[in-house]
């Protein structure tokens, strides 16, 4: 009675918190993503600030002084750039990241890059949105979850050699794998091939913006960005390899363009 029962929970236990967590998600963001314009930039203001807020508590115990003013600060300055002159916006989303990185005694360039990487990220989402309209966000946004998702499962069922253990432990190189393939799966049917390799390599992207995160939480020696989200911990924990895969387009995007689909 306690063989193969007794195992699932602890195997699986965890996945109906994360489905009914990512359903709740995913309805919010569809509504916001169909909507645009305001209801979009404010979404991601407010999970923007969100994310800041919790990197920075997670830099540490001591630092918890400072982590809601500048989450309130990350929010503000992503709202603003819906009325800032373009050659304003930049300065103002970055100066977050430094105000941010001069309270701090010690891993400052650790915080300034990292929090100017996520602002930017989030800034990359609302530019998407605005210039390539609803159907790239949901391709960038189908792209991670099903990347997460197939990792997810075939990291379960098939087990195998880490890909990057001294950085996150249970990521196998099945998962790894098989969240590209799932990717390539989305550009051909988002754009065909085109698109598949921009996909394939977005993925990739998004993996790395979950490893960062990883490794970040490692330092600190916590498990969680906080408990924000049941069965997905806090906001970064769930949005790291968006963050990851958003700022990969946004470069993209702006060193070579993104293919006509």
């Amino acid at each position: 009675m306690n063989g193969t029962g007794g195992n699932t929970p602890g195997r699986w236990g965890d996945l109906p918190a994360r489905v009914g967590s990512a359903a709740v998600m995913l309805t919010v963001g569809a509504a916001a993503i169909w909507a645009g314009g305001m209801w979009f930039q404010v979404l991601v203001a407010v999970i923007g600030g969100g994310m800041i807020w919790e990197f920075s508590r997670l830099m540490g115990p001591d630092k918890q002084r400072f982590a809601v003013p500048m989450g309130l600060l990350a929010a503000v300055a992503l709202a603003s750039t819906a009325v800032l002159p373009a050659q304003a916006i930049f300065p103002v989303l970055l100066a977050v990241a430094i105000a941010g990185a001069t309270q701090l005694e010690k891993d400052r360039l650790v915080y300034g890059l990292y929090a100017a990487a996520l602002i930017l990220a989030c800034f990359g989402l609302i530019v998407i949105r605005e210039t390539r309209g609803a159907y790239w966000i949901v391709w960038l946004v189908s792209v991670v979850v099903v990347t997460d998702v197939a990792g997810y499962f075939a990291g379960k069922l098939l087990g195998g050699p880490k890909f990057w253990p001294s950085v996150s432990p249970k990521k196998t190189w099945s998962g790894t794998v098989a969240g590209w393939i799932a990717a390539a799966g989305v550009g051909m049917v988002f754009g065909g091939v085109p698109l598949i390799v921009l996909s394939v390599m977005t993925s990739f992207s998004s993996q790395m913006g979950d490893a960062a995160e990883s490794a970040l939480k490692r330092r600190a020696g916590i498990k969680d960005s906080s408990n924000l989200i049941p069965g997905h911990g806090g906001l970064l924990d769930r949005f790291d390899a968006m963050l990851g895969a958003a700022l990969f387009v946004l470069l993209m995007g702006a060193a070579l363009g993104l293919p006509a689909v």
